[in-house]
């Protein structure tokens, strides 16, 4: 006879008891059940090891410093030519866009005619020192005469060479209506065709060219995470809605942010090669500080209720035991104990929530 059969029979000698005495049960029994069914539960053990914060954010990816180009036209101008298409391959020196400035013609001529005529002006003004300086050494010319033409002379030296930097710079600017690749890349974006008129403004580029052998990400930290970061620290690059996971490194990270701002950029390289295209937008897990010789349990272990944060722990006595928790440094799956726990206990991963204190519990599978 089990407890609960034993129980009813108590109840119903009671109940013919009564019937002796006072005539009858005016209810039924009122049955006290007492389960002993063991709750099914999972185990994990928690571990003495090291742990690694993990600071987590949204990046981009995008082209290193140095490996993007935006051509703008130098002048109002009007597109001669673009000879490769979107997507195309280029060489460093390859011709990416021709220019027909007009006005860049005429500048260049212009200086050039100022150069001339500023040489021509020093030529007679050094001849005139000359012979009134032979003058005066044969008593014939006057000094005050002679002291004109020096200044005339050095005034037409100064002539020239503000002349000639004119010149330079005009020609520098007429030889920027051929734009040519600085590295070797891909056309990613073109914005005009021959024949457009474009305007001397970032906000009216021509076309952009990246390197696809050297990008990054960058990621937006919050501010109050940024010194938890290191550069040279690695990372893990995800795109939404795939499992594949790419490593990084921390390259770089803000040493200035805006007051007035919640997130700073930090700027991580990929590990090697990746297929991920400039624009794409990621999540980024990056590793931070690190705590060695802690207590360590899965994330899955925790329970929060009302405030209080515990473990369910697998006794010996193959029963549930309640163990409240301080918790320190965590991950998407492990989380370091730095109270309530020592290290070796068997901590109850599925199945403890809403597990009373003091449950029979079957563990499976450990």
């Amino acid at each position: 006879m089990n407890r609960r059969q034993l129980r009813l029979s108590v109840a119903r000698v009671a109940c013919a008891v009564t019937v002796l005495f006072v005539g009858g049960c005016r209810g039924p029994a009122v049955e006290e059940v007492e389960t002993a069914a063991e709750v099914p539960v999972e185990v994990d053990e928690a571990k003495v090891d090291t742990i690694r914060g993990i600071i987590t954010a949204t990046g981009v990816v995008a082209p290193a410093p140095g490996a993007e180009l935006t051509v703008v036209a130098p002048e109002t101008a009007r597109i001669v030519s673009i000879p490769k298409a979107e997507g195309e391959a280029v060489k460093a020196g390859d011709v990416l866009v021709q220019f027909d400035i007009p006005t860049l013609a005429a500048e260049l001529a212009a200086k050039r005619a100022n150069v001339a005529q500023a040489s021509a002006r020093l030529e007679a003004a050094t001849a005139n020192f000359n012979r009134l300086s032979s003058l005066q050494s044969q008593g014939v010319a006057a000094p005050r005469e002679v002291e004109d033409a020096r200044r005339q002379r050095d005034e037409a030296v100064a002539d020239l060479e503000q002349a000639r930097i004119a010149a330079d710079a005009a020609t520098a600017l007429s030889s920027r209506t051929t734009v040519r690749a600085a590295f070797s890349g891909v056309i990613a974006k073109r914005f005009h065709n021959p024949g457009d008129f474009v305007e001397p403004a970032a906000s009216d580029p021509v076309l952009r060219v990246i390197d696809p052998a050297r990008l990054q990400i960058v990621a937006s930290v919050p501010v109050v995470a940024l010194a938890r970061i290191v550069v040279g620290h690695t990372a893990e690059i995800q795109q939404p809605g795939l499992e594949e996971v790419q490593a990084a490194r921390v390259s770089t990270k803000a040493v200035q942010v805006d007051p007035a701002s919640s997130t700073a950029d930090v700027r991580l390289s990929f590990s090697g090669r990746t297929s991920l295209a400039a624009g794409t937008v990621v999540h980024v897990r990056i590793v931070g500080e690190e705590h060695k010789n802690v207590v360590v349990i899965p994330t899955a272990a925790v329970v929060e209720d009302e405030g209080e944060v515990f473990v369910m722990v697998a006794g010996a006595d193959n029963k549930a035991h309640k163990y409240p928790v301080a918790l320190g440094l965590a991950t998407s799956t492990m989380v370091e104990v730095t109270s309530g726990l020592k290290g070796g206990e068997r901590v109850i991963v599925r199945g403890q929530v809403e597990l009373p204190e003091g449950a029979a519990i079957a563990v499976q599978g450990k």
